[in-house]
């Protein structure tokens, strides 16, 4: 077996050019891993919303490039490289291995995300990993999105390997296969992930060989401290001290109506920052739990963020200066068996209320809070078209983001934990599945009022042709995105059912459990809009009439809370003259 070597410290430094070219490099490979996942997946989650994260990693598991994805995924993708490793050892792995894991307590997120990951060894060491973490619609377990533990959430895949120097684990994928309803699909999405991680191991020995192991592992050194100098820098220039801030979350899912406290603490001195989740809630009954990895997460995403949001590849090197506190068993570090089933939905304002502790020192780096939920729906029936049974999903819904200092926040736009990640088309869903998509829509008034106005979020008016059981497991509907600096919070996320009988529309609001569907009944789904920033009565009156040409704020908000007139669909400077200046002095 080739002797493993962990990644050496005393490696010689190559010059800028050839620091510069790998930089490229890596970018490329992870890129190209990405696009061809996307090529050869199966199911829509993955090559359409693209609700998956490719990465390079170092042969100790540091995260050399991580393609631009889930921002929520980076400590998750290089904490399952690095199980790995420990679960066998460095002279465990041989070429040709592919290792494969959905632990969520790994991974830190829910069962849905495989993750593959294949050793890259080069003249007989072992050098680097290339790593595939990918949404799996169907892993199993209940159809009902309620959970109140682990094991009725699906299949859980250890951490083993699914090929061995070459030969694949055929009983392995026959336990995966007799544990999802939909094998097919799965399988294509497995094969697509070999495929994505195989690319990158094949493109990343092609740049070992073109300028040799130890030249491209010192370059790769020399990118991580570089992004460590950068982060440094940047951490010096926000005041030393203390800062706190705190939210709440609706519920956990099964205790409705109890709100879920989130408390944050930031510690800065000098060219350190240390965020503290020791006072967030610990892990609850429901199902909104996540991993300790993703207690990482939601910190370095705040942290890369205030610190060096446009420097790539993102790398290990950029989070040498940051601390995390996560002590074992919160709503973002939770241990066995706790539900995880909605993983992704609590990181998202754990990562808002960061941003607020911190906008009192940095209001030109933070901004107000978003809709901070992906308000996605989960429905599933058989299709009246060739009685197979379908699983499918709308969303992820496009929401307001909030206001900073410096401009209005985004409108329609997906939530901080999922990136890049895009929504379905009408068209392909409305293809596939017995719905009709009647209205998507931006929401008026839903920005949150400021000097500068919060994002607007989306509607989306979903028919039933035929019976479906939908679920919806939203979140921020009661706790809404805040403003900063005399802004208005945006409107808060909403979701109901309507059901279209003889005796007339019959509501159905909050979030919907597995509620079942009749041909003609309609699901809304409701984004949020964002927080504005600074007081609204000192918005430029011109933006405000042109919010309301284009249908982003209505006429009454535009004289009661911008203090603005608008007549005739134009600008009434003196009436709005005169309503600014009747307003009492802040």
């Amino acid at each position: 077996m080739p002797s493993a070597a962990l990644l050496p410290t005393d490696l010689p430094r190559p010059d800028a050019v050839l620091t510069e070219i790998v930089r490229n490099g890596v970018l490329a490979v992870t890129e190209e891993m990405k696009t061809n996942l996307m090529r050869t997946a199966y199911n829509m989650i993955i090559y359409e919303a693209l609700d998956f994260t490719v990465g390079l990693f170092t042969a100790d598991g540091q995260t050399v490039s991580i393609g631009i994805g889930l921002p929520s995924f980076i400590r998750g993708m290089a904490n399952a490289v690095q199980a790995k490793l420990a679960r066998y050892g460095p002279d465990g792995i041989e070429p040709g291995d592919i290792l494969v894991t959905n632990d969520a307590y790994i991974t830190g997120s829910h069962l849905n995300h495989f993750t593959f990951s294949q050793p890259i060894f080069f003249d007989g060491k072992l050098t680097a990993w290339a790593c595939c973490m990918a949404h799996w619609p169907d892993v199993g377990g209940s159809l009902g999105g309620v959970t109140s533990d682990i094991y009725s959430e699906g299949i859980q895949i250890p951490v083993m390997k699914y090929q061995r120097a070459g030969v694949v684990n055929d009983d392995l994928v026959e336990i995966i296969k007799t544990n999802v309803r939909l094998p097919e699909r799965a399988m294509g999405d497995l094969r697509a992930q070999i495929v994505a991680v195989s690319t990158g191991a094949r493109r990343f020995t092609e740049l070992l060989e073109r300028y040799g192991r130890s030249p491209v592992l010192g370059a790769i050194m020399n990118i991580m401290d570089q992004s460590e100098a950068a982060a440094r820098e940047r951490t010096r220039s926000i005041p030393d001290g203390v800062y706190e801030a705190e939210s709440f979350m609706d519920d956990d899912g099964l205790d409705i109506g109890k709100p879920v406290p989130i408390k944050v603490r930031v510690i800065k001195q000098g060219d350190e920052l240390t965020v503290d989740l020791s006072d967030i809630s610990p892990q609850v009954r429901g199902f909104f739990n996540s991993g300790p990895s993703t207690g990482y997460s939601c910190a370095q995403v705040a942290y890369k963020c205030l610190t060096s949001p446009t420097d790539y590849p993102i790398n290990d090197g950029s989070f040498r200066a940051l601390k995390v506190i996560v002590p074992e068993g919160t709503v973002v570090s939770a241990v066995k068996p706790a539900a995880m089933r909605k993983w992704m939905t609590f990181p998202m304002t754990v990562v808002d209320t960061i941003f607020k502790a911190m906008a009192a020192a940095i209001p030109d780096r933070t901004i107000a809070a978003h809709h901070a939920d992906l308000v996605i729906a989960l429905f599933h029936g058989i299709s009246p078209a060739d009685g197979k049974f379908f699983i499918g999903f709308i969303g992820p819904t496009g929401g307001g983001w909030g206001a900073k200092r410096s401009g209005d926040g985004m409108s329609g736009v997906v939530c901080s934990n999922d990136g890049d990640t895009h929504n379905s088309p009408c068209e392909q869903l409305e293809a596939k599945y017995p719905i009709l998509i009647e209205r998507h829509a931006l929401r008026p008034d839903s920005g949150g009022a400021g000097r500068y106005r919060g994002g607007l979020g989306t509607e989306v008016v979903v028919r039933a042709r035929s019976p479906i059981s939908v679920d919806v497991q939203a979140d921020r509907m009661q706790c809404a995105p805040w403003g900063l600096e005399d802004g208005h919070a945006g409107h808060p996320n909403k979701v109901f059912v309507t059901r279209h009988t003889a005796d007339g529309p019959q509501v159905i609001a909050g979030k919907i459990r597995n509620e079942r569907l009749r041909a003609g009944d309609t699901l809304h789904l409701l984004a949020g809009g964002g927080g504005g920033f600074g007081p609204p009565e000192q918005r430029d009156p011109a933006a405000v009439a042109n919010d309301v040409r284009q249908g982003y704020v209505s006429e009454d908000s535009a004289r009661d809370v911008y203090k603005v007139a608008i007549r005739e669909g134009k600008l009434d400077a003196a009436a709005t003259t005169a309503l600014r200046r009747a307003m009492p002095a802040r």
